[in-house]
């Protein structure tokens, strides 16, 4: 069988590219960096991928430089693309500009960019570049920030991209895949029909002479979890339980049960633990410790319903909804860094699989693959359909403070302020923090606020410039509305009042997308409640967003028509209605979906 080779350094995209390959008909492994040359024989060519780590810096992955010497073609993206050139004679330096976002490729007539068009947008995410070739590279390709974004060495079918290939959005991707497959010889003859078959298989082989018991949220990953164990062991060996964890959403539980009955799953229990999980958060501010405390909490409660229910915990293991962004983000493979902590990643589930008793079966799957696999099992699609909801809930949306707020964001004002001034517009840094991925790497820094435009292309531009050029900022908003009066950091922790708040405001913008049926022309809109006050009311963030398998996003552009109702309805809200609505116009990278 012919196949690729993937080589990890711990970028945040890996078996995104092995799933590109996968896709376009050929075979993909994904290999660690550690791997030997005669590992690499068995393959028709190799993908060095990107990483967080910078090619100078002492510790950085590496791999044995006797690959060069196999005669495969080399793909090195960001990362892979400095290394190659590192390890065969070129040098690497910090560049001058950061570039994160698209931006617009001029590639040369070169087989790698066969039938790829003039100025094709591509996804960029990186702070080095390569300074001076190895001998036998020469320039391909570049962008108005990147001299050299894409490089090759035909002679030893040696090719470097600066940028991502393999991310939805750099529109062209897939056919620059493809060339380099073809460059490879590959017969595009690989098909995913019998995968539902493969991990039925997986999943009786690993629960052999077990029972398994999932936490089921009600969003698409769990319950196609859910299905897919009850199709593999049946549904007397599963069990399936509900946790209200207080950090729901307006109504959530009641419907996820009323809909799951509905739907035949009679093995589902459900259980109230608010008051445990408030508990728990009570005084925690920071987003980490945040996330951390949510999932154990999780385990705790999992624990207390076994011992409920009477059941014999060696007789049990734990499955979950567990997909693969959730995995990388969280530091889950060698290199890689940990951008956010998700539910399912905390110590307690590491040390059970460790032990061997957690089984995930979608653990390699994007979310629209698990979609893709929900239709195959028959799933309703109101169901698949859903906007994803991150396990720790509106915990990760309401994001905390002392009410100190941070000197240093007025200090970084200057620089932002300088460069909207020079397009008409105004605005400033926010004295808070939010979490951002820039150079497969997690950052917490201040969002920049901008004021004066209603237009998007003049948004995403300033965005995409200020993010290129100011360090101390990682995520912009638009102000769409607000009331007079500056904003003031105000204290806030995960209590019920503040949750309720959120809520109720979720539920609004959430109706606002569906009356004006454009629910399903966007991938996910979290609304986020900042310890910022403005004219002594909250204030809100729209995060809407475009994707496919959110480990790359762009900022979705909803009408400013349905902005505006929006805005009159949330005025609704109790004590006053809401200071402001801000809009993130950050794509993904450098601003994670989520805000923490």
């Amino acid at each position: 069988m012919e196949k690729i080779a993937v080589v990890d350094f711990g970028g945040q995209y890996t078996h995104l590219i092995a799933r590109r390959i996968r896709q376009l008909g050929v075979y993909s492994e994904v290999l660690p960096s550690h791997a030997k040359p005669e590992e690499f024989k068995a393959f028709m060519g190799v993908i060095f991928s990107g990483g967080p780590s910078s090619v100078y810096a002492e510790g950085s992955p590496t791999c044995d430089a006797g690959i060069f010497e196999l005669g495969l073609p080399v793909l090195g993206i960001c990362y892979g693309h400095q290394l190659m050139n590192h390890l065969l004679g070129g040098v690497v330096k910090r560049g001058l500009v950061h570039e994160f976002g698209p931006a617009a490729l001029h590639p040369q007539n070169h087989p790698l960019f066969k039938d790829v068009s003039p100025d094709s947008i591509v996804w960029m995410s990186h702070g080095d570049e390569v300074s001076t070739f190895a001998s036998g590279f020469r320039t391909i390709g570049s962008t108005d920030d990147c001299v050299n974004a894409a490089v090759a060495d035909d002679a030893r079918k040696f090719y470097g991209l600066q940028f991502h290939p393999e991310v939805t959005h750099s529109a062209e991707g897939d056919r620059i895949l493809r060339n380099f497959l073809s460059l490879c010889g590959c017969a595009f003859d690989w098909n995913m029909d019998y995968y539902v078959q493969t991990l039925q298989a997986q999943i009786r082989k690993q629960c052999e002479g077990k029972k398994v018991f999932l936490l089921v949220s009600g969003g698409v990953d769990s319950t196609v979890a859910f299905e897919l164990l009850n199709r593999a062991l049946g549904p007397d060996r599963v069990l399936g339980l509900h946790i209200d964890n207080g950090l729901m959403r307006k109504g959530e539980s009641a419907a996820v049960l009323d809909f799951m009955h509905a739907q035949g799953f009679d093995n589902l229990k459900i259980k109230d633990a608010t008051d445990t999980f408030l508990a728990n958060l009570r005084g925690v501010l920071e987003p980490e410790a945040k996330r951390k405390i949510i999932g154990e909490t999780f385990l705790t409660v999992k624990d207390a319903a076994i011992a409920e229910l009477n059941l014999n915990p060696a007789e049990w293991m734990l499955a979950q909804g567990t997909i693969y962004p959730d995995t990388i983000e969280s530091g889950g493979t060698a290199h890689a860094a940990v951008i956010k902590t998700h539910h399912n990643r905390v110590q307690g589930i590491l040390d059970l699989m460790a032990q061997g008793m957690v089984v995930e079966p979608l653990a390699e799957l994007y979310k629209d693959e698990v979609r893709e696999l929900g239709r195959r099992l028959e799933i309703p699609d109101p169901l698949l359909d859903r906007h994803p909801f991150p396990g720790p809930g509106l915990g990760v949306r309401l994001l905390c403070s002392d009410g100190k707020g941070d000197p240093a964001a007025e200090k970084d004002s200057a620089a932002i302020k300088e460069i909207l001034a020079a397009r008409g517009l105004s605005g400033e840094i926010l004295p808070i923090k939010s979490v951002g991925v820039q150079g497969d790497a997690r950052t917490y820094a201040h969002p920049g606020l901008v004021r004066g435009t209603r237009d998007w292309k003049l948004a995403d531009e300033t965005a995409t410039l200020v993010l290129n050029r100011v360090r101390a900022v990682n995520r912009i908003m638009l102000e769409t509305h607000a009331v007079e009066g500056a904003y003031a950091p105000v204290a806030r922790e995960c209590e019920r009042n503040a949750l309720d708040l959120l809520r109720e405001a979720d539920a609004l913008c959430t109706a606002a997308l569906q009356k004006a049926d454009l629910y399903s022309a966007v991938w996910q809109m979290p609304v986020v409640l900042l310890p910022l006050l403005k004219g002594g009311k909250p204030v809100f963030v729209l995060r809407p967003v475009s994707s496919s398998e959110a480990m790359t996003a762009r900022f979705a552009e909803l009408p400013f028509a349905v902005l505006d109702t929006l805005w009159k309805d949330l005025q609704a809200l109790p004590n006053g209605g809401a200071g402001a609505l801000l809009y993130d116009v950050t794509h993904k990278p450098p601003g994670t979906i989520e805000w923490e």
